[in-house]
């Protein structure tokens, strides 16, 4: 099982960056190989940000294959492209023009809504966080405890190089010191110098 959050999504490791369309092959490679992933939907629309409806705000009804909107039109499947590898799903409907609600929900003629060909797996991957919502804390309790206690060796304020090889190369030991303080801890000095010499 991984159990992610959105910023890792965002970021593989320290010199690979993931943007969010990314992260959808990466959730569908996970599932092909029998992975199970759980995380919060990414979100693919600034459109909550902005204060308008969000992607996740239009119910997707699987067997009309169209998404009902908050004013509780239907906006029908139009067509399909393919874009960066992927193939996507248009909908949208002509009743935006007289909306009581457009302005709450886009500054277009209409809103369209995209859907990845592999978006039940997205759907799938947040239900699964619905159903364990303890899952972000256990996540948050285990993971960050390291990360906070490498930021407070390294001074809490910034990498002491520069260019991403160096900053990579200086996060590396940064981790190795940690581990090697927590098997330190663990196993206990003589018992890690024991296996060292061995």
């Amino acid at each position: 099982m991984i159990l992610l959050d959105r910023g890792q999504c965002r970021v593989k490791f320290l010199t690979q960056r993931f943007d969010t369309r990314a992260i959808l092959l990466v959730i569908l490679a996970c599932h092909e190989a029998g992975i199970t992933v759980t995380l919060p939907k990414p979100q693919t629309s600034g459109a909550k940000s902005e204060g308008r409806f969000g992607k996740q705000d239009f119910v997707y009804l699987t067997k009309e294959d169209a998404y009902r909107c908050p004013a509780g039109e239907r906006l029908p499947y139009r067509y399909t492209n393919q874009e960066d590898g992927k193939m996507l799903r248009r909908y949208w409907t002509t009743a935006c023009q007289t909306c009581p609600l457009k302005s709450e929900c886009t500054t277009g003629p209409e809103r369209r809504i995209t859907r990845w060909e592999h978006e039940h797996l997205l759907e799938a991957v947040q239900r699964r966080l619905d159903a364990n919502p303890q899952a972000m804390r256990q996540r948050r309790e285990t993971v960050e405890h390291p990360f906070g206690t490498m930021k407070a060796r390294m001074g809490a304020t910034h990498f002491l190089t520069k260019t991403l090889p160096k900053v990579a190369a200086e996060m590396a030991l940064s981790v190795l010191a940690y581990n090697l303080t927590r098997v330190m801890n663990i196993v206990g000095i003589k018992p890690l110098m024991a296996a060292i010499v061995a």
